[in-house]
């Protein structure tokens, strides 16, 4: 059950963040995910530009952003940086071609990316795609 509910002022902050960690790297897919054993929610940031190799100076990235910010609403601990090919960035780039609204969506199901979930809060897609998975057709 749903003890610790994600609330409008974490979707707020995590999409402030997501606006300035965009001009770092390109966010393929983002979104809030809760799994089935765990309380808290993390804020997931897919892209094709994070990999094994950087994923320290990525990080170092959020940190000082979560800093600059300053927003009480906003833990950069709560920040899970995947790359483009992940499962879970696949699965959430899957419900943006099947959903491609321009509003946030609520993913409510057992199984998304091969991860046991509660709920996913999955940000509007932003019109550029990643470049592993847009063939150009």
């Amino acid at each position: 059950m749903d003890q610790d509910p994600l609330v409008r002022e974490q979707i707020d902050a995590g999409k402030r963040f997501l606006d300035e960690f965009e001009k770092y790297a390109p966010v393929h897919a983002a979104f809030w995910l809760k799994t089935s054993d765990d309380s808290d929610w993390y804020l997931y940031v897919a892209s094709d530009q994070i990999s094994d190799q950087n994923f320290d100076v990525a990080y170092g990235e959020v940190l000082r952003l979560a800093g600059k910010m300053q927003d009480p609403d906003f833990d950069a601990f709560r920040v899970k940086l995947i790359g483009g090919d992940n499962p879970l960035a696949r699965a959430a780039l899957d419900i943006y071609q099947r959903y491609p609204a321009k509003v946030p969506t609520w993913f409510k199901g057992k199984n998304f990316g091969g991860m046991s979930v509660e709920r996913v809060y999955i940000y509007p897609t932003k019109v550029t795609a990643p470049t592993k998975f847009y063939s150009g057709e």
